[in-house]
């Protein structure tokens, strides 16, 4: 039986995984921000319109790249 032989493209495949992490930490820290919200207002998202001004972006510096962030 032949053996196959699989090649990766090593800097593209970190390139990959750096932004599904960026990715999922940002959409994690943005989820976290939106609950506290919520708590602290006793509200949920849309509920909330009428006592808050809205959000800003604002971008946190990682190892990997900046995540943006809903404050």
């Amino acid at each position: 039986m032949p053996h196959e032989t699989v090649s990766s493209d090593e800097p593209k495949l970190q390139d990959y995984l750096g932004e599904l992490v960026r990715k999922t930490v940002q959409d994690s820290l943005n989820a976290l921000l939106d609950a506290q919200a919520n708590q602290i207002v006793n509200a949920g998202r849309y509920e909330r319109q009428a006592c808050c001004s809205g959000h800003y972006r604002q971008n946190l510096t990682t190892t990997l790249r900046d995540v943006t962030l809903s404050v």
